[in-house]
């Protein structure tokens, strides 16, 4: 009897379409890119530091106060918006190159600051500059500086030909002198940026600067703390006799006539100031 064999047949598997056997790796492809882009996203927020607000506008007035200035500096910082809010700001005042300087750290709503720094000697100009910085996380911003300068007379000899407070000439005045006052005693100048002041004054001869003598002149003539870039002062004497003349070089100007009507009412003492005023 024959042997029944059973008939092996094979059975080839059907293979998957193509986009089925490629979806899982594509898959797992845009996990990982989607993880590296949040990732990335928030070390690049993490390193990229915000923009700090820029300090405008910064001005000083500066007063003199015995061997020493007073610079008030004043500022305000720029408006929130694209930019970090700061939390403080630095506020630098220095003579020269910085080689003296004094600095302070301020809250970020204040918009004033006080330093104090040395005048110069009589007849020599202080040549300063204030800077302005907001402050965050122990980062500063970029610096906003303005200059400025003090100017102190220097005592001048007097003239043969001064008047006295009546007005009437005074013989041999240098003879008679015993104390030369110069007003006043100290004027904040501003820099004539860029000889803008002088060329006004080439421009327009004979033509006063001033729209207040001391206090505020023509815009060619005012400097970025809003001060003119001239000062004018006036030469006093007195004499032996106790008299007060003025000097020919003080003759002839408003303002020196005003300052010297006032000085002549005053009592003659060891020191005395006259606070400008307008012309």
């Amino acid at each position: 009897m024959r042997r029944h064999e059973p008939e092996v047949i094979d059975i080839e598997p059907k293979k998957p379409a193509l986009w089925k056997r490629l979806l899982p790796p594509i898959i797992v492809l845009l996990i990982i890119a989607g993880a590296v882009f949040v990732v990335g996203r928030k070390l690049r927020h993490a390193l990229i530091q915000p923009k700090l607000p820029r300090a405008e506008d910064v001005r000083s007035d500066i007063l003199s106060e015995g061997d020493s200035l007073t610079v008030a500096v004043q500022w305000h910082l720029e408006a929130a918006g694209a930019v970090a809010v700061a939390e403080s700001v630095r506020v630098e005042v220095g003579l020269g190159d910085g080689n003296v300087a004094q600095f302070s750290t301020v809250p970020s709503e204040e918009t004033v600051d006080t330093a104090i720094v040395p005048a110069p000697p009589p007849g020599q100009t202080a040549t300063g500059y204030s800077c302005v910085a907001a402050v965050r996380h122990g980062r500063l911003g970029r610096e906003k500086c303005t200059p400025w300068q003090f100017v102190r007379p220097s005592v001048e000899t007097a003239d043969s030909g001064g008047r006295t407070t009546t007005g009437a000439r005074t013989p041999s005045l240098a003879a008679k002198v015993k104390r030369i006052v110069v007003q006043p005693e100290g004027v904040q100048v501003d820099p004539d940026m860029n000889g803008r002041c002088a060329q006004w004054q080439r421009d327009h001869p004979g033509s006063s600067v001033w729209v207040e003598t001391n206090r505020t002149a023509v815009p060619e003539c005012t400097g970025p703390n809003g001060k003119p870039t001239v000062a004018q002062f006036c030469a006093f004497a007195v004499l032996g006799d106790g008299r007060k003349v003025a000097t020919k070089s003080s003759e002839g100007i408003p303002y020196c006539q005003r300052l010297f009507a006032e000085w002549g009412r005053e009592r003659i003492s060891g020191s005395v100031r006259i606070s400008p005023g307008p012309a």
